[in-house]
């Protein structure tokens, strides 16, 4: 195992400044730089090329001057340890390049080959205060005079400290390779540029061979998508007994906010979010993420996102996650990602997960003994027996600042053991999406909406990116709908299909209403077994508080009053399970009820329920199914 000390590295190939810094150019000697001593000077419309690492005590660059690397490589400056004065050339680009400044203490300009990143149509120039590749670390391209203190090797760095106050540096890359970093204290202020990439994140592992553990360590960054961990192109990145915090920075003044992922730098609003930073990232395919016993928090816009690409699997066991701030989600799961939150808390200001399917499937319950061994096996998160043991069963917490969960694209949902979900709006917002949801309460499971709504389905209240001069730009208006939904005589509302807003609960007491405000063909098809409901269900129409919603007040999506009304498109279709039990507590609109033979429809004690289906008045008997239009009212 080799041994690599920051002096090491430092002292070796390290030449004069004079020997070091050579023309852009023939015949440019009355641009060339100052050098005295160990200071160096270059002017206003100098450009010069530093041909390898140097140590210096003083850089000067004047307005205009310009610092570069030969081809292929780049230039990272280091002032007493700490990253700092790059900054991108333009708002969208990938190229930095060091500003204007008098830097001085112990001043290193190191010389790295370049590390390109291919996102989509861009490529980024990563530089990293450490690249391990499948060899070892990779001193050509590691900026290792930033790496202070602890002990580095091929397989592992302890104790070691990364600052960064520079854009677009990266702290520690991994590719294709196995590595651990213990103990680790990252700090990074400034703009990163894109945590679809990885560019300027503090941590990413990246490729199908990499297995990167980080353990006992604390990352916390500051700026505009200067993420903290990012797993890609298949890597398995474990994070253990880790504090994680990231806070928003100030975009660029010129920045378009677009869905355009290579150029995205803050959260679309039509999320009801805003925030420019999410704390970790896992894209590509095939790659994992675990969180185990840690802490990860943004402070708006995603603590644990995933974004893009197939198989990902995102996994968190007994940590804290959420956001500081007012707005934010916990979990994002796209496409046919598999999210679980075992015996976590989190504290979160908008959504426990948005789930954005199409195929996404998420659970949250307990972290018992077995579940998180199978986890071990299937993740392959290597945790010893001392480790498995050590890992407490715990019950998951969820505190909503508005919602539960929403869906934006179809997925499914589990709640079990004994997870409990606080949320000051309603546990599940469905934005006209095909849904699974299955809450099981048979170990404690509870479900408690402050505005005492458990379900509401309602059209997508997302404007859309619009197309400005060929750029998906996030300018889109929502607009309230005033003329009633014309009846689609295609769609039974009597029957459950396949692309329905489902929901099963099982052995759960229920208190709230569920509604569904759907103007297009989709029905709420709720199943309750063991279940006793209290509440209202009903086909409803739905309003917004306000008629316009935009980037300026985009807390306004998804926050809608329901006026019950017989279903237009919008059916409700209802199974009462063995066991169960409804108390219907005002007007509520079906299109379909099964009863099983000892289930039980009634008014609240001290009221009188009446029943009609298709205008008829109908006394419910167990056992039996009616559809129609069926009224239940409470007097």
């Amino acid at each position: 195992m080799t041994l690599i000390t920051r002096r090491s590295i430092l002292m070796a190939g390290t030449a004069t400044a004079g020997a070091l810094l050579i023309p852009a150019a023939a015949g440019a000697a009355s641009a060339a730089p100052k050098a005295s001593g160990s200071r160096i000077t270059v002017g206003s419309g100098e450009t010069y090329e530093v041909a390898a690492t140097t140590r210096v005590s003083r850089l000067t660059v004047a307005e205009g001057g310009t610092l570069t690397a030969p081809e292929g490589y780049l230039l990272s400056l280091t002032v007493d340890g700490v990253e700092t004065g790059q900054r991108l050339t333009v708002t969208g680009g990938t190229v930095t390049l060091i500003q204007p400044g008098t830097y001085s203490g112990d001043v290193v300009l190191t010389v790295a080959e370049t590390n390109e990143v291919t996102y989509e149509t861009l490529t980024f120039p990563f530089r990293q205060a450490l690249y391990v590749g499948s060899d070892g670390v990779d001193r050509d391209r590691s900026v290792l005079t930033a790496v202070l203190g602890g002990r580095v090797t091929d397989a592992l760095a302890r104790n070691v400290s990364i600052t960064s106050t520079g854009e677009c540096f990266n702290g520690v890359f991994v590719q294709d390779a196995t590595y651990t970093l213990q103990r680790p204290t990252l700090s990074f202020t400034g703009n990163g540029r894109c945590d679809f990439a990885g560019y300027g994140a503090a941590v990413v592992g990246d490729g199908a061979a990499t297995t990167l553990v980080v353990e006992d360590g604390e990352i916390t960054t500051e700026g505009v998508v200067r993420t903290a961990v990012i797993a890609d192109d298949g890597a398995n990145v474990v994070v253990k007994n880790t504090t994680i915090q990231t806070r928003n920075g100030t975009l660029p003044a010129d920045y378009q906010a677009t869905v355009e992922t290579p150029y995205m730098q803050s959260v679309p609003w039509m999320l009801g979010l805003d925030g420019n930073v999410r704390a970790t990232n896992l894209v590509g395919k095939g790659s994992k993420a675990t969180y185990l016993n840690s802490t990860v928090l943004s402070e708006t816009w995603g603590a644990l996102s995933v974004e893009g690409g197939s198989g990902l699997k995102l996994t968190a066991v007994n940590s804290r996650v959420g956001n500081t701030g007012a707005y934010g989600y916990g979990t994002y799961a796209i496409g046919d990602a598999t999210v679980r939150v075992l015996g976590c808390r989190f504290d979160v200001g908008s959504y426990a997960t948005i789930i954005a399917g199409p195929a996404a499937v998420v659970h949250y319950g307990d972290s018992t003994r077995e579940t998180v061994a199978a986890l071990n096996t299937e993740l392959e998160l290597g945790l010893s027996a001392a480790e498995l043991k050590a890992l407490a069963a715990r019950n998951t917490v969820v505190n909503s600042g508005h919602f539960g969960y929403m869906f934006f694209g179809a997925g499914q949902l589990t709640l079990d053991g004994g997870t409990v979900v606080n949320s000051e709006r309603a546990t599940f917002l469905n934005k006209g999406q095909q849904t699974a949801i299955t809450v099981d309460g048979s170990h404690g499971a509870r479900l408690n909406p402050g505005d005492g709504i458990v379900l509401q389905m309602i059209e997508l209240d997302d404007p859309g990116p619009v197309n400005v001069d060929g750029k998906m730009l996030n300018v889109g208006v929502y607009t309230e709908p005033t003329d009633d939904p014309a009846k689609d005589s295609s769609f039974d509302v009597t029957a459950a299909h396949a692309t329905d807003g489902a929901a099963t609960f099982t052995s759960i007491e229920l208190e709230g209403d569920f509604y569904n405000g759907m103007r297009t063909g989709k029905n709420m098809v709720l199943t309750f077994e063991d279940t006793t409901v209290r509440g209202v269900i009903s086909a409803s129409r739905t309003k917004h508080r306000v008629t316009t919603i935009d980037a300026s007040n985009f807390q306004e999506l998804g926050i809608v009053t329901n006026t019950v009304q017989p279903a237009v498109n919008n059916g409700v279709v209802v199974t009462l399970g063995s066991g169960s039990a409804w108390t219907v507590t005002g007007t509520s609109h079906l299109t379909s009820l099964t009863l099983a033979a000892d289930a039980s429809v009634s008014a609240p004690h001290g009221r009188t329920l009446t029943a009609t289906v298709d205008g008829t008045a109908t006394t419910l008997a167990p056992g039996a199914t009616y559809t129609g239009a069926i009224t239940l009212t409470v007097a």
